[in-house]
């Protein structure tokens, strides 16, 4: 059908901006985007995206019928993919989303579950952002990142707590900071997924500091092994740094002010929520990771 092929481009185009990043992701010319675009656009009756030199940008039209054509397409795909056997048997595939960072303990889980669940197949991305499940096309999507999205829904997994540290070395060199507002004048290693705004736990409630990148990486490997190296202070996930910890060779910080929690959560498409799959995950999940996170536990393993 076109119009399904059209919509298509609109979103992936909408989502990546450009009609050639686009292309490259369908495997098509800029050129075949844009006309397909144009046809869409045609049986709107009006622009969807305002065009420039450098950019695109979507119209009021674009951004009023963007999440109604997700959830249109997402329904299609559903259809043809298959709602699953009537007697609710786990099978087919399921596409998941979800951090690198988390492999060590995420690995472990998908891989259990894909044993109790033979006639099932998983289709696995490690992807470092945050990601619409129902416009990039996951039957799940998992990350501890607080962005929401329409017509998608939020299931609870387990507390993401970080803490902030860094090596004895830096310490003896720099000093200690004592409240949030200290780290202004020191060397900080920050993730690019969640930028360089930390946020902390007070008594007056949540306290947001904008702090110096001195190193910035998108792989929270990488800035334990930066803050090892004694090059600054970092907020690292528990379950990453807890070995360090208790080794000495990195040392808590500011533990009156705590960094504050995220949550390790299952983004879900709502036309997805009750395939006997997607379900099964869920479930499977939750029941493994909550109320205390495995590498709390001492069930960490993997």
């Amino acid at each position: 059908m076109a119009e399904l092929v059209d919509i298509r481009a609109f979103l992936v185009t909408a989502r990546l901006g450009s009609f050639s990043a686009a292309g490259r992701e369908l495997g098509l010319a800029p050129s075949v985007m844009t006309k397909r675009v144009g046809r869409l656009e045609e049986q709107m009756g009006g622009r969807l995206f305002l065009r420039s030199t450098r950019s695109l940008t979507l119209t009021a039209l674009g951004e009023r019928v963007r999440p109604r054509l997700q959830l249109l397409l997402g329904e299609i795909d559903e259809v043809f993919k298959g709602a699953g056997p009537p007697d609710g048997t786990v099978e087919g595939n399921l596409r998941i989303k979800m951090p690198t960072v988390t492999a060590q303990f995420l690995g472990a889980l998908l891989a259990d579950f894909q044993v109790a669940n033979p006639r099932l197949t998983l289709d696995i991305h490690m992807v470092d952002r945050s990601v619409n499940p129902l416009e990039e096309g996951f039957d799940v999507s998992i990350g501890a990142l607080p962005a929401s999205y329409v017509n998608v829904i939020d299931e609870p997994l387990c507390p993401y707590r970080r803490i902030l540290c860094a090596a004895p070395a830096y310490l003896e060199a720099r000093g200690r900071p004592v409240h949030p507002t200290d780290l202004i004048e020191h060397d900080c290693l920050t993730y690019l997924v969640t930028g360089n705004t930390w946020t902390f736990d007070s008594p007056q409630g949540p306290m947001n500091v904008e702090v110096h990148p001195k190193f910035n990486v998108n792989d929270s490997r990488v800035l334990l092994t930066a803050a090892r190296r004694g090059l600054g202070l970092a907020t690292l996930p528990v379950f990453l740094c807890q070995e360090d910890l208790a080794a000495g060779r990195l040392v808590a910080q500011m533990q009156d002010y705590p960094v504050s929690t995220l949550w390790l959560k299952a983004l879900v498409p709502r036309i997805k929520r009750n395939r006997p799959a997607v379900r099964a995950l869920v479930e499977h999940l939750q029941r493994h990771m909550g109320p205390i996170p495995p590498w709390e536990n001492g069930a960490l393993t993997g």
